[in-house]
């Protein structure tokens, strides 16, 4: 079985779960018999984990690829790396942000090298459907020149590339849906992305959903018929005992944390006016809101508003070694969004031995049973979710191990073995035995 894979990013540099979930599926696959991946990014920074892959960066056609070997994986994966700088996660108001900071007086022109190859800008904002454009014509160009069964593309960034080379080879198409614009921007959706998302839908031959929350988004939104749709849920790496440090950067008080984007669809403002109502109970607590986006400068401003600022740490950005120390300070980890499509840093956060309190409306909900859930708009019972583990240690501790054990059995090999089977029926091929 050959892949022809194509995702938006790749940890370190990452804006959500997506590239996460591509890491992750990919090695996941790569550890199963007789399956190759070839999979496409846009650019490489040199600094991604190189442990266990050899990394090929190229920012032109023709392209150059070699193979990479995961630890214990049966399997090689290639990687093409074509230099872009869009934003995979990009929402409707960050995008106009963005755009306003661009000069439109000039001209945009599509930059070839003598030698007939792409250049690309590495711009964000007012090239972003162009810096696709070129993509595709990318992909379409790959389509004729590498050997493959089936192309698996990742969200709408990739949804044009995958259809050209559909069109070229005439493979079966697997759209992987990790995120809608429903999701990113609720009712003030981009139309010219949700048309791309729209067409990919349409265009494919068997659609995976990350939940099925998200399923019921792309069958009532897009009007896709149920039965071209699936739910294959995320997973996480296993983690080996002793990894992260313990750490209690932030304060010896307790630690109740945020992580992610701090933008509509994570429901930032909902943590902070919870966050309020804990610290009327007590104050031996501090709140962590990690992560940059959209509403980060009006978070900040509503702290302020609520005169609770020195309870509040606002790192920014962590990074993934920055991820585990946060865990190991957190007493409570909680994700409050309004609509996630699955939310990957919850399983994280089990991993650690954290107890979490999620948002009903989120993919991972639908998955674990030892987090407490609650309505995202329901401030008063997340502050009493929050303050009960604070409170009662011996509670928080339990729910934590117990947490531990089910994230622990959600791993990645065990979601590309679903995924490989998704590839054979589409080949009407016989599975192996893994």
């Amino acid at each position: 079985m050959k892949v022809l894979m194509f995702g938006w990013e790749f940890p370190p540099h990452i804006s959500g779960g997506l590239g996460t979930a591509c890491y992750g599926l990919t090695k996941g696959l790569a550890q199963l018999k007789d399956v190759e991946v070839t999979f496409v990014v846009p650019k490489a920074w040199g600094d991604e984990d190189r442990s266990n892959i050899n990394l090929l960066g190229a920012d032109q056609i023709p392209v150059v690829h070699q193979q990479i070997q995961f630890d214990n994986a049966r399997s090689k994966v290639e990687y093409y790396e074509l230099q872009s700088g869009l934003i995979p996660y990009l929402g409707t108001s960050e995008f106009d942000e963005l755009k306003s900071e661009i000069s439109s007086g000039e001209k945009q022109l599509i930059e070839l090298t003598p030698e007939g190859k792409f250049v690309f800008s590495g711009d964000y904002g007012q090239n972003l459907f162009q810096e696709i454009a070129n993509y595709t014509l990318i992909a379409g160009k790959l389509a004729r020149e590498i050997d493959f069964d089936v192309i698996h593309v990742h969200d709408w960034m990739c949804f044009q590339a995958g259809m050209a080379v559909k069109r070229v080879s005439g493979k079966p198409l697997v759209v992987h849906v990790h995120s809608t614009e429903f999701d990113r921007s609720g009712s003030s959706v981009n139309p010219a992305i949700c048309a791309i998302e729209k067409e990919g839908l349409d265009a494919a031959d068997k659609i995976i959903t990350v939940s099925n929350l998200t399923r019921s988004v792309v069958i009532e939104k897009y009007n896709i018929i149920p039965e071209k749709v699936i739910t294959v849920y995320n997973a996480v790496e296993p983690v080996r005992s002793g990894d992260a440090k313990t750490s209690r950067e932030y304060t010896n008080d307790k630690v109740v944390s945020f992580l992610g984007r701090i933008t509509m669809q994570k429901g930032p403002e909902y943590f902070v006016e919870a966050a309020s109502l804990v610290l009327q109970k007590m104050r031996n607590v501090r709140f962590v809101m990690a992560g940059k986006g959209d509403l980060l400068n009006e978070m900040k401003q509503k702290v302020s508003a609520l005169d609770i600022s020195s309870y509040f740490h606002f790192p920014g950005f962590v990074g993934e070694s920055e991820i585990a120390e946060l865990f190991q300070a957190s007493d409570v980890f909680v994700m409050p969004s309004v609509s996630e499509p699955f939310g990957i840093v919850t399983l994280e956060a089990m991993q650690a031995g954290v107890p979490v309190v999620i948002s009903k409306q989120s993919g991972v909900s639908e998955v674990v049973q030892n987090a407490i859930k609650v309505d995202y708009w329901d401030i008063q019972a997340m502050a009493d979710a929050i303050y009960t583990l604070l409170i009662n240690q011996e509670y928080g501790i339990r729910l934590g191990e117990k947490g531990k054990k089910e994230a622990d059995k959600l791993i990645w090999k065990n979601v590309a073995s679903e995924v490989n089977r998704t590839y054979l029926k589409l080949l009407e091929v016989k599975p192996k035995h893994n």
